[in-house]
């Protein structure tokens, strides 16, 4: 059997989507469709139930997953022998949200590395969803969860569901940030209801399925906004838009005194929020991740000490 099926098949578990999966693996669906029909056809057994919901593991298909993970993650560990060399690798992985700390952080990180050593560092932002399930499935060593605090309850059942230890980072209220020029920069604090006018700019990927009827609807989209899937840009949006404003964790200065950029404590409703270290039960922690889990803790106790108006 090609071992890449079972990296096909964990892609889908992962993404509940034939459709999807093969567009992150950059294959035609047809092609995947099949390749997964074949396999199940050579076990004799169907691996998952295609509704029209999605695609879910049946029971023996759980099993069949169980498996392929643990040969992935074996495949890996069989790859980092033939490039350790003398063994002093520098290699790290994270799968963490979009926050200007953590990116601060890695940055120091980084730069504290010997350069005179090979580095291997593989890096993704990303919602919290899909970074329980990067390091569930050994794509990601370590990961960063944020969710907001009413949401605790299940995620913390879910990160214990697959098997995750997990690590509280920092409890913190969310800021409005925002340009200096925004009509609101000079006010503070902000009251929720003075940014109505305003454009959100949301990261489009921190969704949390099979929330109970009441926070989804909470949840429900503003009148104004602007979904992003990555960070690169929300700083000149927030420079060049109009009004627009983000919450975000509390932001180091140095970055937002960069962008032209000011942070206003406002009463959310749903401010309150957790990030939360996740990593593999059978994950031993390198001297690496200790160094960059330090580094964080570090960078957060700074930017927890700043007063914000």
């Amino acid at each position: 059997m090609n071992t890449t099926i079972f990296q096909y098949a964990l892609e889908v578990e992962r993404t509940r989507s034939i459709t999807q999966a093969a567009e992150n693996l950059l294959i035609a669906q047809p092609n995947l469709s099949k390749a997964i029909r074949e396999t199940e056809e050579a076990l004799g057994y169907t691996i998952f139930h295609r509704t029209p919901r999605g695609a879910f593991p049946t029971e023996k298909g759980v099993r069949f997953l169980d498996a392929a993970r643990a040969i992935v993650q074996q495949l890996k560990r069989m790859e980092q022998i033939a490039g350790d060399g003398d063994g002093r690798v520098q290699r790290l992985s994270l799968s963490m949200p979009r926050g200007s700390y953590l990116s601060k952080a890695l940055v120091q990180f980084a730069a504290s590395l010997d350069q005179s050593l090979p580095i291997e560092l593989n890096i993704t932002e990303t919602g919290s969803m899909a970074t329980i399930a990067n390091v569930h499935d050994g794509a990601f060593g370590l990961g960063i969860v944020r969710y907001r605090l009413e949401h605790e309850r299940y995620f913390q059942d879910y990160i214990a569901e697959k098997s995750l230890r997990s690590e509280l980072v920092w409890e913190f209220s969310c800021l409005a940030l925002l340009s200096r020029r925004h009509p609101l920069a000079g006010k503070h604090p902000l009251e929720e209801a003075d940014l109505a006018g305003s454009i959100e700019i949301v990261h489009g990927d921190e969704t949390v399925p099979y929330l109970p009827a009441a926070h989804a609807a909470a949840d429900a989209p503003a009148a104004r906004r602007i979904f992003l899937y990555e960070r690169a840009n929300q700083f000149d949006l927030l420079c060049h838009v109009p009004g627009a404003f983000m919450k975000v964790s509390p932001v180091p200065r140095d970055i937002a005194e960069r962008y032209g950029l000011v942070q206003r404590r406002c009463a959310f409703a749903s401010g309150r929020c957790r990030d939360v270290l996740v990593y593999r039960h059978d994950h031993t922690l390198t001297s690496l991740d200790r160094r960059l889990i330090d580094r964080i803790f570090a960078v957060k106790n700074e930017v927890a000490l700043c007063e914000y108006d």
